[in-house]
């Protein structure tokens, strides 16, 4: 049976994308690699956590193997790796400082029995309703106390009890610093900081960097750092790793205040669960898989007791080694489980090793991990959002103050700013040539809108014509009754008053407000944000036929009109399209939506996995898309060749199954396929990479990949050499996101994927009211053709 090529799915959570006969195979190698990846972060970063919250280091590692094991077991996130968290770092050295270690061991076993229960209640989503500029701010904060406490660490010295005081304290430990401390803390900063930007170098060295790059950069950074100590033979502070003693790390009966030890718990179940849940959403979308967020805060509870019985620290589903289990193929939860077995059989044999490390290095670790938990991105988001008073209000607090003082003002900064703007409303009069006036009304009318809604009417000379138009928002009482009682006034003065409301979205009958077969009685009504989205609204059990015919008889009452002169403008003149676009055949990729384009504006070649077949490729030649492609050079002279790819391409999943390799006779598709062996070599040897983020998984490296392969393809076609060495036909890459509407354009000095953002300078054009290159739409952030060109858009596209 033939794969299904435009959807098919990611790999369970036991499955792998390999043949039937070798997936059990291939899954635990997978898994075992991974394993390893995660491993040789989680140690130094345990031992950064401990060091940086006064507990003993073992316990950051008894941790990571406790949320390693347990949460992998359990978990309902299955790619989710646990162990000790950054965010909880400040909360963890402020209980050891104020009730001592054995009793924050007992806070953490009480707060994994509440997670425990939390969990059984089935509340896991409802810790997601916090305001992200809440959440960052917090985690924001967290790493700026963090950074604040292990510079001083780098610098020879000790950190005091509170962020506050760090800072005071930093003026005097800046002037005095501990040479030797300093050196492999800045040793450790600039291996951690360059490390991923080994690729980068020039011709061989490039090679060998991305070899090297492999190494996860925490490992490397801590290794370098302890190298350099024990060949220079430094004097500084290494790890200490005293024997395990259950009676020395259990937890005791808590000795405090009630009410404050009750808080320390509430406190770290509620910092550990929003970070575990958050961590969980985005792994559960980078593998594109969807967990049980209730079963995952049961198992990161049960951890918690079980870390804080064996006197480890607070565990939580972390974002950096979480996201590195997935990066590194994953593919089940066994990767989380073996990472947790490596750390625990490294804490017993390999304590020797890990004594070596000086502990400047673990802090300059740390202290960059902290630097990093500030997002450049997510302050943007903030402000884009309106919402950055609630994160610099948070962000602050925290540090000053403490985790749980900074989100609960953060929350009141949340809350008053939302009742801000929930009477915030704004009127204004708007006079026209004719004499008449308009009052338009922009946001939520209550009472305390009134006085300026009854000054701006009582300004509109009586006896006028007046629209009032209110957008739709909520309207109290006190409001109605002050626009009713003007309105009755003014027409008892000679005026005229009509009421409008302007709907937010306009609501449309899908296509020509009929009653459908399986539907409710009366027109089907839906939002509509195209003229086409209406169509996902139908019932399922349709006739696809009758919906197609449906949507030829929607264009041609309304879209034909509109484009005939232009159509019979090209029909007279012949097609003279600039761009040659080549893409898959996947029913989700519209090209004249993505590149907002119309008729005769792009020559089209769609095929399974926007292949193109190299010369003389044994077994896999196709004619076709080199014809078209010679057509489009030399025929037509286009001036630009995009080659465009996509997520979740289900070619690129078949070719990393081996549809391609299967034995017996070949099928259409195999042999079509056969045509993808370049792109799977490339990807072993140099894979395409993206400028902002990594790639979600080995499916969508593939699939930039194979974009960059076929460019090179194209140059195998005689007419595209020619023209491309006479500098009349340039190559674009291009791919696009499904799930989060967005381009990406390959740059080729770089040879990384970079977003066509949303708003930007037009390039510059050849000819005056036409373009060859891409420019940048600000609705969708897609990169777009000239819309001056023809009758483009959206809505053409149905």
């Amino acid at each position: 049976m033939t794969p299904d090529i435009s959807s098919a799915p990611i790999a369970s959570d036991t499955t792998d994308h390999a043949p039937p006969g070798r997936r059990p195979r291939a899954s635990w190698a997978r898994d075992l690699s991974a394993s390893l990846v995660v491993f040789l972060i989680a140690v130094p970063f345990s031992l950064g956590i401990a060091l940086a919250t006064g507990a003993p280091l073992t316990a950051g590692l008894a941790a990571a193997a406790v949320g390693g094991i347990v949460v992998g077991l359990f978990g309902g996130t299955p790619l989710q790796v646990s162990g000790p968290s950054a965010a909880l770092t400040v909360i963890t050295a402020g209980l050891i400082t104020q009730y001592g270690w054995q009793t924050t061991c007992a806070v953490t076993l009480a707060a994994g029995l509440l997670q425990l229960l939390l969990g059984v209640r089935r509340v896991a989503r409802t810790a997601l309703a916090v305001s992200p500029a809440i959440v960052h701010g917090m985690l924001a904060g967290v790493g700026l106390a963090i950074a604040i406490a292990q510079l001083h660490v780098v610098l020879g010295g000790s950190p005091q009890s509170s962020a506050l005081a760090n800072l005071l304290a930093l003026p005097a430990q800046l002037a005095t610093p501990h040479p030797a401390a300093l050196t492999v803390g800045a040793v450790t900063v600039a291996v951690l900081l360059g490390w991923p930007r080994l690729g980068r170098l020039p011709g061989r060295y490039g090679e060998f960097g991305t070899r090297l790059a492999k190494v996860p950069g925490p490992l490397a950074a801590v290794a370098a750092a302890t190298a350099l100590a024990v060949a220079l033979d430094l004097r500084l502070a290494r790890v200490e790793l005293p024997a395990w003693q259950p009676h020395g790390l259990a937890p005791e009966l808590p000795h405090g205040p009630p009410l404050a030890l009750l808080a320390a718990v509430l406190t770290v179940t509620a910092v550990a669960s929003v970070e575990s849940l958050l961590s969980a959403v985005a792994v559960d979308r980078m593998s594109r898989r969807t967990g049980d967020l209730d079963r995952e805060l049961r198992a990161q509870g049960l951890a918690n007791m079980v870390s804080g019985l064996v006197g480890g620290l607070p565990v939580a589903g972390g974002a950096v080694r979480s996201t590195a289990n997935v990066r590194a193929g994953a593919r089940s939860r066994r990767s989380s489980v073996l990472h947790g077995v490596w750390v625990l059989a490294a804490a017993l044999a390999l304590s020797g090793g890990l004594r070596r490390i000086p502990l400047a290095a673990l802090a300059a670790l740390v202290l960059v991990v902290g630097l990093q938990m500030v997002s450049f991105a997510h302050i943007r988001k903030v402000h884009r959002h309106r919402e950055f008073p609630v994160y610099l209000t948070t962000v602050v607090t925290v540090v000053l103050l403490g985790v749980l003082p900074g989100v609960a003002l953060g929350a009141a900064t949340a809350v008053l700013l939302a009742l801000y703007r929930l009477t915030r409303a704004h009127v204004d009069v708007l006079a026209g040539p004719d004499g008449s006036f308009t009052v338009e009304t922009h946001g939520p009318l209550t009472f305390t809108a009134v006085p300026r809604l009854s000054r701006a009417l009582a300004g509109i000379p009586a006896g006028t014509e007046v629209t009032v138009v209110h957008d739709g928002s909520f309207l109290d009482h006190a409001a109605y009754e002050t626009v009713h009682s003007w309105r009755s006034g003014h027409q008892a003065g000679g005026g005229q008053v009509s009421m409008v409301t302007r709907r937010q979205d306009d609501e449309v009958l899908d296509p020509d407000g009929t009653v459908r077969a399986g539907s409710s009685p009366g027109p089907h009504r839906c939002r509509a944000w195209t003229p086409w989205v209406g169509h996902r609204c139908i019932e399922q059990q349709e006739d696809p036929h009758g919906r197609l015919l449906d949507g030829v008889r929607v264009f041609q009452l309304h879209t034909a009109p509109l484009v005939r002169p232009e159509l019979a403008r090209l029909a007279r003149e012949g097609q003279t399209p600039s761009q040659l676009f080549l893409t898959c055949a996947d029913s989700r990729l519209v090209t004249s939506m993505i590149t907002n384009s119309g008729p005769g504006d792009l020559f089209t070649v769609r095929n399974v996995g926007n292949l193109v077949p190299a010369p003389h490729e044994p077994g896999a030649a196709d004619d076709s898309v080199a014809a078209a492609v010679q057509y489009a050079v030399e025929v037509l002279e286009v001036r630009s060749i995009t080659v465009c790819g996509h997520s979740g391409c289900g070619a690129m999943k078949a070719l990393l199954d081996g549809v391609h390799e299967q034995p017996g006779r070949p099928t259409p598709l195999a042999r079509w396929l056969r045509n993808g062996r370049g792109s799977l070599d490339r990807l072993r040897r140099a894979p395409a990479e993206f400028a902002d983020r990594p790639a979600v998984d080995l499916s969508e490296q593939l699939c930039i990949t194979n974009v960059v392969q076929q460019l090179d393809q194209l140059m195998a076609n005689p007419a595209v050499e020619r023209r491309v060495a006479e500098g009349t036909l340039r190559l674009v890459g291009m791919y696009f996101d499904f799930a989060t509407a967005q381009a990406y354009v390959l740059d080729r000095e770089s040879g990384r994927f970079g977003p066509v953002e949303a708003a930007g300078p037009r390039q510059e054009r050849d000819t005056p009211g036409r373009t060859d290159e891409f420019e940048q739409v600000p609705a969708t952030g897609t990169a777009v053709a000239d819309p001056a060109r023809g009758a483009g858009g959206p809505g053409l596209a149905a």
